[in-house]
């Protein structure tokens, strides 16, 4: 399976779900998009040219081969538990973070130090689901145009199932992220607290204008 011959769902119509949406609609991928907010999905699709269907969750579930599960932590693991038995032949992309505030300014994990969001979500998938973290390690602004003085940021992301990934790749870089594989889902436990570089990195910058790049040499 491809990118081109996948039907693909949004679930979540917020900051991370809508923007996404966008990108996809954008390089011509026609894509599913629900919500619990049935009103705003419903006016994200109709303002993309076409390329977009608003459909209830179930529907999402049921004709999509490719689910991106844009929602909170504690959201993600409620969809699961509601729609797991159907989930056994998807592609699960998992753009969470397990952060919470620290009480002092900043944020902090709210799971344990050797644990990740990615590899919790994937122990409650039935066999035969393939979850691949991505599009976690950035803010808004950066999904928006991920584009800085004419580099393309960096959009890391990992999984266990190949064909999984590919599919992944080519929705990140439908984006405009350079795609850059770090291997096993075991290793969401170090992408995940990216996130928190980043927060730290904006607040000491005083800007959000900033995004992770990959150099090679």
């Amino acid at each position: 399976m491809t990118i081109s011959d996948s039907t693909v769902a949004v679930i979540g119509a917020g900051t991370i779900g809508s923007t996404l949406a966008r990108h996809f609609a954008a390089g011509g991928q026609d894509i599913l998009l629900t919500s619990r907010d049935v009103e705003t999905a419903a006016k994200l699709a109709a303002s993309l040219d076409g390329h977009a269907e608003a459909v209830t969750v179930d529907e999402a579930v049921g004709r999509a081969d490719v689910l991106v599960v844009a929602v909170w932590l504690p959201d993600f693991r409620e969809f699961i538990a509601q729609y797991g038995g159907q989930l056994a032949s998807k592609v699960i992309v998992d753009p969470s973070n397990p952060v919470g505030p620290d009480g002092a300014g900043g944020y902090r994990k709210v799971i344990g130090e050797q644990e990740s969001s990615g590899q919790i979500l994937a122990g409650l998938l039935p066999a035969g689901a393939r979850l691949v973290k991505a599009f976690n390690t950035q803010g808004a602004e950066s999904l928006t145009n991920p584009v800085y003085n004419g580099v393309r940021a960096t959009n890391f992301f990992c999984g266990d199932d190949v064909a999984a990934k590919r599919v992944v790749q080519g929705l990140v870089e439908d984006v405009g992220f350079e795609a850059v594989d770090v291997g096993p889902l075991r290793n969401a436990r170090f992408l995940e607290p990216l996130t928190l570089l980043w927060v730290s990195a904006t607040q000491a910058l005083g800007t959000r204008e900033i995004a992770f790049k990959l150099l090679r040499r």
